[in-house]
């Protein structure tokens, strides 16, 4: 029958049954139901957490409040790297969004201009950025201080698939080498840091036959440190080369990477081409295969884990926010023991901020139980913090409490070292009984001895 004759110009495709099979598209089961426990983490941050964060106003120093959005939003791929490396075809691949009005555009010069964020929607829409950055239920309105300019560079498209139901994905603009920052007319490499902040995985994709690592890419790694655990990189269209040249590849890779990425473990590299041709003859099909099927189970944990990320997300900026106010208490108390009948205050106020060392300011801090001096903010963001925000206008913690809401401080420790904790347990037993979520995060405050006998 004519039907089978294949159209002689388009390439044959491969099958997509691994990739529903190992992403559990065609399971009817709904997915993890975690709206209680969505519901009571934005309670634990409304009353333990927010009444601190806004009191001494952290957000002005760490640039960052948490959204209802936010909480709520799933958890984010982000695909970063040199433009035409295949990072839109990889999102046209994974979605089967190739050959319909839909897909991202692709190609061999620079396509990509725009962060594209694909999320999930009844039917398919494109959704301007101005729109996104303007609704406050969606995770996307701290944007906005980022400019007009950055808002029309934005582009939301829904999609109604399945695996969009448990994840979203963001295309970036390629980093073009050479191309200078003003051209972009927005702050690239602040926007940028916004998504590395908020990822829940970062595929950094590079193409073997155009290897460079220039400036821009360092820059990149430079904004991803502290971020190592999220980032796989991905050595795409591994069946352009021969074995033997994909292995030199492979080296000179790691080669030019390993002093952008100082940490113990390298990060994971997945070879593979990700698009829906089939590979060329004689090349290492299986291994192809086999790194694609480990690079969606990698995306599946990270959706399987999404709830205790988000907990642990949010304990840990509850963290930083208990640092935060328990540095400025300090600051102020130091500044009340200071100050008597005749001095001038922004004198003796400028004199700690200058010098807080000399006051112990740090040090007393580090005294308090469960405070690590790696989680302490540089002195000289509090120069700028009290600059804007006069110490005056704070008061101490000491003050913050009330006869029906209790001390904010101690709603916050307890937030932080029990209830959020519970919370994480709640969601393990259910799912893995022999595995308590504690023992991997660490939440507990405990540790166990590995070496004593039960």
């Amino acid at each position: 029958p004519p039907e089978e004759v294949e159209d002689a110009s388009e390439p044959p495709k491969r099958d997509r049954s691994h990739l529903e099979s190992t992403l559990k598209l065609n399971e009817d089961k709904p997915a993890d139901d975690f709206s209680g426990v969505l519901q009571r983490l934005r309670k634990i941050y409304h009353s333990s957490i927010k009444p601190l964060e806004q009191s001494y106003r952290y957000n002005e120093l760490r640039q960052h409040e948490i959204t209802d959005g936010e909480i709520t939003s799933k958890p984010m791929v982000l695909f970063l790297g040199p433009w035409s490396v295949g990072k839109s075809s990889m999102i046209n691949y994974l979605l089967g969004l190739d050959d319909t009005p839909y897909q991202l555009y692709t190609g061999a010069e620079p396509t990509t201009s725009e962060f594209t964020v694909i999320m999930h929607g009844p039917k398919l829409k494109t959704i301007e950025g101005i729109v996104m950055a303007a609704d406050s239920a969606r995770s996307f309105s701290p944007l906005e201080k980022f400019g007009q300019n950055f808002l029309e560079k934005l582009i939301g498209i829904e999609v109604p698939h399945k695996l969009l139901e448990r994840v979203t994905f963001v295309d970036t603009p390629g980093i073009i080498e050479n191309r200078k920052q003003q051209e972009r007319g927005y702050p690239f490499n602040d926007v940028c840091q916004w998504f590395i902040d908020r990822a829940d995985l970062i595929f950094v994709v590079f193409d073997p036959t155009k290897l460079d690592v220039g400036l821009e890419l360092e820059m990149l790694f430079r904004q991803l440190k502290g971020r190592e655990s999220q980032i796989r990189i991905i050595l795409n269209k591994a069946d352009s080369l021969a074995t033997q040249e994909l292995m030199r590849v492979y080296g000179a890779l790691f080669w030019s990477l390993a002093p952008l990425i100082n940490v113990t473990e390298p990060p994971r590299v997945y070879v593979s081409s990700f698009w829906p041709h089939e590979y060329n003859p004689d090349t290492h099909k299986d291994l192809f295969l086999k790194e694609e099927i480990s690079l969606l189970e990698d995306l599946n944990q990270v959706i399987e884990n999404r709830m205790e990320n988000k907990i642990a997300f949010i304990r840990q900026h509850a963290i930083r926010v208990r640092i935060h106010a328990l540095l400025v208490d300090r600051y102020l108390q130091t500044y009340k023991d200071k100050m008597t009948f005749f001095s001038d205050g922004e004198l003796v106020f400028r004199d700690i901020v200058e010098d807080p060392d000399k006051f112990f300011i740090f040090k007393s801090i580090l005294a308090k139980t469960n405070v690590s001096k790696f989680d302490l903010p540089n002195r000289d963001a509090y120069k700028d913090f009290f600059g804007i925000n006069p110490i005056t206008s704070f008061k101490l913690l000491s003050q913050q409490c009330s006869y029906m809401g209790g001390c904010f401080l101690e709603k916050i420790e307890k937030a932080i070292t029990r209830e959020l904790p519970d919370l994480l347990g709640s969601i393990g037993l259910g799912k893995k009984p022999n595995i308590l979520s504690c023992d991997i995060t660490g939440c507990g405050e405990t540790p166990k001895n590995r070496y004593r006998k039960p």
